[in-house]
Formats: C-alpha cells, sequence, structure tokens
C-alpha cells in the first residue's frame, strides 16, 4: 500500500506539471485581459501615456512580454517557491482573497453534501427493495424532477416563494442589515440563515442523479447469485438487504464520495451567482471574465490538486469497503 501510494503521488506530480501548463496557456488566450483594462483606464487619465506604452509597460511587469515557454518557467517558478503573487483583479494576495471566499463555499458544498448522502442513500435502498411499489415510483419521480430541474429555475422559485411571497427569508447576499450590530452568535445564526435558500438548491438539484445511481446499483446486486444463495440458506431479509447487497452496493459509491473532494471546494457558480454570495465559484469567475492569470491559475490548480486525491482516495477505499480488493 505504501509503495503504491508513494507511486500515485509521484504521477500525480507529473500530471501536474502538464495540467499548469495546459492552464497556463489557455490562460494565456483568454480574449479579455486586465493588462489590456487597465492600459486603456489609465491612458484615458489627463495627460496620460498611450496606450501602447501603458500596455508594454504593464506586460512587462507581469512577465506577459515573454514566449509562451519562458513566460510558463517563469510563472512555475514562482509557484514552486510560494509566491503566487497578486490578483489584478482584486488587488490583493492570491492567498489572502481566496481563503476568504473558499470557506463560505466549503460550508455550503459541505453541509449540501451530507444531506445529500443522508437522504439520496436509504432513499434509493428503499426504492430498490421495493420495486414497482408507490414508495418505488414516488421515490423515482423526485429524483427525475431533482435531476430535469435547472438551477436557476428552481432557485428563482425558490426566491419567489420564501423572499418575494412570504418574507422569510432576504433575497439575495449573505448577511442581514443589522449584521454588525449583532453578537457573535447572533452573527452566526444570521448568516446561517441566508444560507438555507442556497443549500436547499443544491441538495434538490443534485440529490437525484447519487438517488437514482443508488438504486440502480442496489438492484443489479440484489439480482446477484450469491443474494439468492442466502435467501436460500433461510436468512432475514433484513440482514441479506444491510449485510450483504448493501455492503456491496457501497463499491461504486465510493467513487462517487471521491469524486466528490474538488466539488466541496469548487464552489457552486450558478447558485452563488444567483443568491449573491462570494463564495469561491463566483469569485473565481469574476476573476477569469476580468483576465486575473494569477488568482485563475491558483484555482484551478488547487482543483487539480483536488481531483488527483479525491481519485486516490477513492482507490484506497475500495480496499475498505470490500475486502476482495487488494492494491498490490
Amino acid at each position: 500500500m505504501r509503495n503504491y501510494i508513494i507511486k500515485r503521488i509521484l504521477l500525480s506530480i507529473l500530471i501536474l506539471f502538464f495540467v499548469s501548463f495546459i492552464i497556463y496557456t489557455l490562460l494565456r488566450c483568454l480574449p479579455s485581459s486586465y493588462v489590456e483594462t487597465m492600459a486603456q483606464q489609465l491612458s484615458m487619465a489627463p495627460g496620460a501615456k498611450p496606450y501602447e506604452e501603458w500596455l508594454a509597460q504593464l506586460k512587462g511587469q507581469y512577465g506577459l512580454d515573454l514566449p509562451l515557454i519562458p513566460g510558463y518557467l517563469h510563472q512555475l517558478s514562482n509557484l514552486l517557491t510560494g509566491n503566487f503573487g497578486d490578483s489584478w483583479k482584486f488587488t490583493v494576495p492570491v492567498v489572502d482573497k481566496f481563503a476568504s471566499v473558499i470557506w463560505i463555499s466549503f460550508i455550503m458544498g459541505g453541509i449540501a453534501f451530507i444531506l445529500e448522502l443522508i437522504i439520496a442513500i436509504p432513499l434509493g435502498v428503499i426504492a430498490a427493495t421495493k420495486q414497482y411499489s408507490k414508495a418505488d415510483y414516488a421515490i423515482s419521480v423526485f429524483a427525475l424532477a431533482g435531476i430535469s430541474l435547472p438551477t436557476f429555475f428552481f432557485a428563482t422559485l425558490l426566491k419567489l416563494v420564501f423572499s418575494v411571497k412570504l418574507g422569510w427569508f432576504d433575497l439575495v447576499g449573505l448577511t442581514g442589515r443589522d449584521f454588525y450590530q449583532l453578537d457573535a452568535v447572533g452573527q452566526f445564526f444570521d448568516m446561517a440563515h441566508h444560507l438555507v435558500l442556497p443549500i436547499v438548491t443544491l441538495v434538490v438539484v443534485s440529490v437525484g442523479s447519487l438517488m437514482r445511481y443508488t438504486r440502480t446499483n442496489m438492484l443489479e446486486v440484489l439480482n446477484s447469485d450469491y443474494i439468492r444463495t442466502a435467501r436460500a440458506k433461510g436468512l432475514s431479509e433484513k440482514k441479506v438487504i444491510y449485510h450483504h447487497a448493501f455492503r456491496n452496493t457501497l463499491i461504486p459509491l465510493v467513487t462517487i464520495v471521491g469524486g466528490s473532494l474538488p466539488g466541496l471546494f469548487s464552489g457552486a457558480l450558478i447558485t452563488e451567482t444567483l443568491f449573491n454570495i462570494w463564495g469561491i465559484g463566483y469569485t473565481s469567475y469574476t476573476a477569469m471574465t476580468a483576465g486575473d492569470i494569477p488568482f485563475s491559475m491558483f484555482y484551478l490548480l488547487f482543483i487539480a490538486v483536488l481531483t488527483l486525491a479525491g481519485n486516490l482516495i477513492s482507490d484506497i477505499l475500495y480496499a475498505v469497503v470490500d475486502p476482495r480488493v487488494r492494491i498490490a
């Protein structure tokens, strides 16, 4: 196991090298650029230098006047030394801006993911064990509705009902008007109150696919030969389902759990935008549209690292949930 993990880590470092080069190349090809926008603004000031001179000066300052390969190596050397630079869009160090917005997205994503597991897996098992019953049809309809609902439509519907009609929640934002007049406990509950609708949106639009996935895999396991053998030996239905069948259903679910690690930190762009919550998703989108190469590259590399780590965790968890799987 140790040699396998070391080998995977070394392979991941090699993959990150190529991923970082691809990301840098794509970011340099963005149609918009911060330096061009900034040069245009500076050139419009009274008595300022022409646009071309400002553009050349800013490109030299940020290393964009170098060709692609030398520019990438210059950027890579900064990354390896921990110098991630300043965000062009937000004019603060990249790490500071990232740290200020990542946790709100992680809290939203983490709570939504836990609720998704709590709701989807039990309902998926119930739908499989009671196939073609009223419960199965009801759960399937709910799952298909969640899969079919666009995020922007469902979020707008929630805002219309609970914010406009009932007035229970604010339309947008993470804090209320009197947030800074509240004590620490009051501020906590105020932020929690504003996160209810975004979290409900994330859960409803995501729970359906996991529910259907659980039901499909559970049905496949229940139709296996060893399950029929267990029933023929006289084991109780509860033990057959939850001791034998459900444990084997966990194997494909581990892939989803491991692959969900990047999603917990990547943010929910549409949801955060609709509710005007400055999480990492909304912030990274704003940075990319502004041509903010330092922040965008740091964010995308961070997601790449999490993706590789999630795949490694999935492989290790296979051996935990299934004794037949051994990593040699």
